[in-house]
């Protein structure tokens, strides 16, 4: 229902803007500008992901279920079991929804992108399975969607990467800003669900997980700083993420085999599925990137982030962080359009300025909640999402306000 209010407020607001500017400033482009943006997102959203989507999802879900086969995925159940009952009660001890988040989960922490889409979206549909009411998300289907949504990561290669294309001096040093900010958010997204489900946050379990995650992402965090050098950073950065990538096919090919699994017949029945997904989700996608696009071209979010600047410079505070809101604004909404306001704000400020430092925290501390719920939800036919997009919207919220913190920090 929200998605739908949502969906319905960017149409309208970006007419309505259209017809101001044309009426009061004589702009006859505008509705040009719209008209051309909506069939430049609906081609995108099926050229550009739906159709390139279908063979990583096709390769993806092929060696998950070779892995389902082989017991990998029970085996990574009963490892986390213990700490998913409590999250996610509605799901049985040792279900394979279990495994197959912790996968999509160990995708995210290494910045995997491309293999935690398809992971992600199998646990969604596992998920599935357990829902009662099929147009309705369940409260284990939100609980999953916000804390992949919140987009804790240990690893951001891409961003990294990004920056050395772009002359940093320093490529890896928002590693740990970005850390921290997505820490945050993700642990924001659970506090929010859990308690909204009720769910016991003291229980002993729920309390040592949460506390030795904690105390290892400090630990991380300590080694990073200081006992490597940054150029040690991003090679054990680029080096990890990819060992992990590589080695997770080769585990479950070798632990098929141990099983005398046909490996190559499991790998062809769980790609089927992929090429189904990326079809079913091409409605979604259209209609979703479809507004978002209008929204952006009617100048809307130009508005807001002047109104920001505007309240923010009365209020005689430091405004150096209101360039950034942009990247803020329109990450939940498109990442590739986050992405381009980052690279913008490095070129315009300089890749190590403030605005530059802090854009790529920014952008690296949440993850496109509209797009994923669109993908998500729409994989498996949800119509009512609930509270689902409020509360990644305030996981979300954490994080931009963790990374403009931890920016003035390490930047300011």
């Amino acid at each position: 229902m929200a998605l739908n209010y949502i969906w319905i407020a960017f149409f309208v607001i970006a007419f309505g803007v259209g017809l101001l500017k044309l009426i009061f400033f004589g702009d006859t482009e505008i509705f040009k500008m719209m008209v051309e943006g909506i069939f430049d997102s609906t081609k995108s959203s099926v050229m550009d992901i739906a159709l390139p989507l279908a063979g990583t999802m096709a390769f993806w879900l092929g060696i998950m279920n070779i892995g389902e086969k082989a017991g990998a995925i029970n085996f990574l159940s009963r490892i986390v079991g213990p700490f998913f009952n409590r999250i996610f009660p509605e799901v049985p001890k040792n279900h394979p929804a279990t495994g197959q988040m912790v996968m999509n989960f160990s995708a995210n922490l290494l910045g995997l992108d491309n293999a935690a889409t398809p992971l992600g979206l199998k646990a969604m549909a596992s998920l599935q399975e357990l829902n009662p009411d099929k147009e309705t998300v369940s409260n284990a289907q939100i609980m999953f969607l916000v804390l992949h949504a919140s987009g804790f990561t240990l690893l951001p290669v891409a961003l990294i990467a990004q920056r050395a294309i772009l002359g940093a001096h320093d490529p890896s040093d928002v590693f740990i800003p970005c850390m921290i900010a997505t820490y945050v958010a993700t642990l924001t997204g659970l506090l929010v669900v859990a308690i909204k489900q009720r769910i016991n946050l003291f229980d002993g379990v729920v309390m040592a997980w949460l506390g030795g995650l904690t105390t290892f992402i400090v630990l991380l965090v300590v080694y990073f700083k200081y006992y490597l050098t940054a150029a040690q950073i991003s090679e054990v950065s680029k080096v990890a993420s990819n060992v992990v990538l590589f080695a997770i096919p080769v585990a479950f090919i070798l632990g098929g085999l141990r099983k005398k699994v046909n490996v190559f017949e499991a790998f062809v029945d769980g790609a089927k599925g992929g090429i189904e997904t990326s079809i079913k989700i091409i409605p979604y996608l259209v209609g979703l990137l479809a507004a978002i696009s209008v929204f952006r071209t009617c100048g809307a979010l130009g508005y807001i982030t002047d109104g920001f600047k505007w309240c923010f410079s009365h209020l005689h505070t430091d405004t150096r962080f209101v360039d950034v809101i942009p990247v803020a604004l329109i990450r939940p909404l498109t990442g590739s359009g986050a992405k381009a306001m980052m690279i913008s704000n490095m070129k315009t400020f300089g890749v190590d300025s403030f605005v530059g430092h802090v854009s790529s925290v920014l952008y690296g501390s949440a993850d496109t909640t509209f797009y994923i719920v669109a993908l998500y939800f729409g994989s498996v036919g949800i119509k009512r999402t609930r509270y689902a997009i409020p509360a990644g919207l305030i996981s979300d919220l954490a994080g931009v306000i963790t990374a403009i913190l931890v920016g003035y920090l390490f930047f300011g």
